[in-house]
């Protein structure tokens, strides 16, 4: 602990702020140059992150900020709290302002800490059928850009990116026009197979999780949509399923794509789905849920390649429940899924 809060002091009077505020990784305060690589390691990465765990740590996160501005307001207990969060790598999920930019800032810091960069990518035409997190590129020549820009910001530096939480998902329920249907499959193809031109990239396309949509509905789309040539498929993704529930799903799947390995999202399935109010919302910031299995690449099947946090826990999933939109911190919210969690 004396090395985090030590590391907060660092990250005070080293700390660059680019674009929308994301923190980069600095050195060069101290004179002591292995010094100075150790308090970055420190900072970057925590001490809850070990062997099992290569995601980097965004020092700057939501959570973390929340951690500062408690012991600001000398609350320590609630900061405390928070600081379950702040020490786990979540998702950073790229902007559309500076793709280039943001992807570069991110996996170059990832890269200054002996870390990989875990990126979620989510600018789909047509995103989310215009429900909470409604938006996406005007058009697939608009995707194509903004997939380039990012390619451009990771280039050979490591990078885990889950690709398209819900795309696939909803050309499988209806959600999406069907007009649109064989142009989000061609993206998603194009995008697979351009992310894996890269160096060190990975790439999971989204499938789903085990309450919403069955492998016999949704493996022929994944094929379609290039999983077989990615790394695998991620489920899960932003949702509240069980560890075990959604490796069996995951298993399932697999089966039919060719054996593909799959990531789970574990940030806040630590007590599984919510099974009250209305069945449509119950995945919208559900009360009563809890942080799950901490982020590591050291899982309970050998099909299984990581546990993840893409969604970052404390994120609103919209303006539902008193909730503020889509992906805005809610630290109430935080702080509940945190002290749930034991």
């Amino acid at each position: 602990m004396d090395a985090i809060r030590r590391a907060r002091r660092v990250r005070r009077l080293c700390a660059t702020v680019l674009g929308t505020a994301l923190l980069l990784t600095v050195v060069g305060c101290s004179g002591d140059e292995e010094g100075d690589r150790e308090r970055q390691r420190e900072r970057a990465g925590g001490p809850a992150v070990g062997k099992g765990a290569p995601f980097w740590v965004n020092p700057n996160g939501s959570a973390a900020r929340q951690v500062e501005a408690y012991e600001r307001e000398g609350r320590e207990a609630e900061a405390e709290v928070i600081r379950r969060i702040a020490e786990q790598p979540a998702g950073e999920w790229v902007g559309t302002s500076d793709p280039e930019g943001e992807a570069r800032a991110l996996t170059e810091a990832a890269v200054k800490a002996d870390r990989r960069a875990l990126l979620v990518l989510y600018n789909i035409p047509h995103r989310d059928c215009g429900n909470y997190s409604g938006g996406g590129a005007l058009d697939g020549n608009a995707y194509r850009a903004w997939l380039e820009g990012v390619m451009r910001g990771i280039g050979d530096r490591p990078a885990t990116v889950v690709l398209e939480p819900d795309a696939v998902l909803h050309l499988v329920d209806g959600c999406t026009p069907a007009e649109f249907h064989e142009e989000r499959y061609a993206l998603l193809d194009e995008a697979v197979t351009r992310l894996k031109g890269l160096k060190n990239t990975k790439v999971y396309l989204d499938a789903g999780n085990a309450g919403w949509g069955q492998p016999d509905q949704i493996w022929e789309p994944l094929r379609r949509a290039g999983v077989e040539k990615a790394d695998g498929f991620a489920v899960n993704v932003s949702n509240f399923y069980s560890t075990a529930d959604s490796i069996a799903y995951g298993k399932s799947l697999s089966a039919k794509v060719g054996g593909r390995h799959f990531v789970v999202d574990t940030s806040r399935n630590g007590n599984g789905p919510y099974e009250e109010g209305d069945p449509g919302e119950r995945w919208c910031n559900p009360p009563g849920r809890a942080l799950g299995e901490t982020p590591t690449t050291s899982t309970s099947d050998p099909l299984v390649d990581a546990y993840v946090w893409a969604k970052r826990p404390g994120e609103s999933d919209g303006t539902c429940k008193g909730g503020p939109k889509a992906g805005e911190w809610w630290p109430e919210y935080a702080l509940a899924l945190a002290r749930a969690s034991g």
